[in-house]
């Protein structure tokens, strides 16, 4: 991916992240760090989003300094959440009904709420390395998983009032765990699944336990990937590419997105999908995901996440808050 690039979607999440050789000034200085409650201030609803869900048929979106915007209906106006501990960065939210959710982030914080994310309670946090977390997904309100920097995988089998962290296999032809893991999703029978760095798809049959690793032929990142109504599997990342399933991971194939701007977020309502990215990308499918029909903003915004809005149409997350499915 180039610098510029990865500037707009991780400079944000990355924020005093160590390296792997990170010396002990570095480390003193993020045991330093003191997390405050977030800003509430108009200004938030043009904060960075990078990720969205659904709580019902409210709309939740998180994002830059712990931002977590609710639109509680599809012409209802923006509003900040009332109460977030953390001014974190926040990678990712997910819900499993109208009321409990978790959003994950920088400081490899996990919040929930159990009131549609009006209010947050912190479940985790960790300011001695800080080792982001990138994605969140819970199967059902006790069982979730979330996923990180350098293969940082945590399970929570109470909800989140106590999380584990899961020693991860080296991927094939490596001698350590160390990839980023970057999206999380799951099929309709609970199959989980971790995109990556290297082209890498992980697989989890225990509700994230262990994990085997699917190569799928290409060498670049995936940022995101979705399981298909009809129960395929799609994942998106670098330079345009979508690579699709049929077997559960076993074998990919390459689709045509239409376009080389980098993937970010996929979203489906039925058989239609649509995948969004930077530059302004953004395709649409209408035959789960067997091909794509693009269509880049005008304004070349970057988008970062993507849901249903309610009404038929699309609601993405950008650098610079919340925007609608431009006119087709």
């Amino acid at each position: 991916m180039r610098i510029n690039e990865l500037a707009l979607l991780l400079a944000a999440m990355l924020i005093a992240v160590p390296s792997h050789a990170a010396g002990a000034d570095v480390q003193e200085q993020l045991k330093r760090v003191q997390p405050r409650p977030a800003t509430i201030a108009p200004e938030a609803t043009t904060a960075m989003i990078l990720g969205m869900a659904k709580a019902g048929e409210r709309i939740v979106a998180v994002g830059e300094q712990g931002v977590v915007l609710l639109r509680d209906a599809p012409d209802a106006p923006l509003r900040q959440a009332k109460a977030v501990p953390v001014d974190a960065t926040l990678t990712a939210v997910d819900f499993v009904d109208a009321k409990r959710g978790w959003a994950v982030g920088q400081w490899g914080v996990i919040l929930a709420t159990t009131d549609g994310g009006e209010t947050w309670q912190r479940q985790r946090i960790d300011l001695d390395t800080d080792r982001p977390l990138f994605a969140v997904h819970f199967l059902d309100a006790e069982h979730g998983v979330a996923v990180g920097l350098w293969s940082l995988v945590l399970t929570t089998e109470d909800g989140g009032k106590t999380w584990v962290e899961r020693t991860m296999q080296p991927p094939p032809d490596s001698k350590r765990a160390d990839l980023n893991l970057l999206g999380l999703f799951a099929d309709a029978h609970g199959v989980l699944y971790a995109t990556g760095e290297r082209g890498m798809v992980l697989k989890s049959v225990d509700q994230g336990a262990t994990w085997a690793y699917l190569p799928t032929g290409y060498k670049g990142s995936f940022w995101t990937g979705i399981a298909q109504g009809d129960g395929s599997l799609l994942v998106g990342g670098q330079r345009g590419s979508i690579y699709r399933s049929d077997d559960g991971g076993a074998h990919w194939t390459a689709v045509e997105s239409g376009g080389k701007h980098s993937i970010t977020a996929f979203a489906r309502q039925g058989a239609n999908i649509v995948a969004v990215g930077l530059e302004g990308f953004v395709a649409f499918s209408t035959d789960n995901g067997g091909s794509f029909k693009a269509q880049a903003r005008g304004d070349r915004l970057a988008l970062t996440a993507a849901v249903a809005d309610g009404k038929g149409r699309w609601l993405f997350g950008s650098r610079a808050g919340l925007v609608a499915e431009p006119a087709r």
